[in-house]
């Protein structure tokens, strides 16, 4: 099961219906653990990780991402590294591929069918935040070297955690870096497949069944 140990009490109200095109900077689904009790939250967090220290929200625009062999030791990522680590769940994501005319927008998703779970980073910033607001909750996405399946199309993708890892990367008490940092590999090249899809996705406010839907590509843009 993808949430085992998940408190009701903390069950955010969530956006209707399913997402098919999440921009930066948008509300993303998280799974926390705050203490060492094990209860697991769904929580919302802005994507695009806003350290505690941050003053402008376009430092948040810059780190969606983090490279996962160095956000242990990058001060912007470093203390979330340590104690605030998540999961992402998600059915796939959408990567831009060149080719000879033009950029080719490709789905990749768990070839199983599966809800994958990308690891990430969250951080609270209450500067942000409005003088009777709650502090803001960011999160970013760690990423590590391609594998074979999705090289052709970038050669950085997300990391995926497989289950038996959940436990330790969720426990802000568990704080081996070494140990976290082995978890931070590639995933195995049969675990992904790759579609591509309509130039639509690249347009945010194209959220609906068709931005998943596959394309057919001539010869110039295919890439195998």
């Amino acid at each position: 099961m993808f949430l085992p140990h998940l408190s009701p009490d903390e069950i955010p109200e969530l956006p209707s219906g399913p997402r098919y095109n999440i921009a930066p900077t948008q509300l993303i689904a998280t799974v926390v653990q705050k203490d060492a009790a094990r209860d697991r939250q769904l929580a919302l967090a802005r994507w695009g990780l806003l350290p505690s220290w941050a003053e402008d929200f376009a430092i948040g625009a810059r780190m969606i991402n983090a490279r996962s062999e160095t956000a242990d030791s990058k001060p912007s990522f470093k203390n979330s590294f340590l104690s605030r680590r998540c999961l992402i769940p998600a059915d796939g994501y959408y990567e831009w591929a060149k080719t000879n005319v033009g950029k080719q927008p490709y789905l990749i998703e768990p070839s199983d069918g599966s809800v994958a779970a990308m690891a990430g980073l969250w951080s609270v910033n209450k500067k942000l935040a409005g003088a009777d607001e709650p502090p803001i909750v960011s999160c970013t996405i760690l990423t590590t070297l391609s594998n074979q399946t999705t090289s052709e199309i970038h050669d950085r993708m997300p990391v995926f955690l497989d289950s038996d890892q959940y436990e330790r990367w969720l426990s802000p008490e568990f704080r081996d870096v070494d140990v976290l940092k082995s978890m931070l590999r590639p995933a195995a090249d049969d675990k992904l497949k790759t579609t591509p899809v309509s130039a639509r996705v690249g347009n945010v406010w194209n959220d609906d069944s068709g931005c998943v839907a596959p394309v057919t590509l001539t010869n110039q843009q295919s890439l195998f």
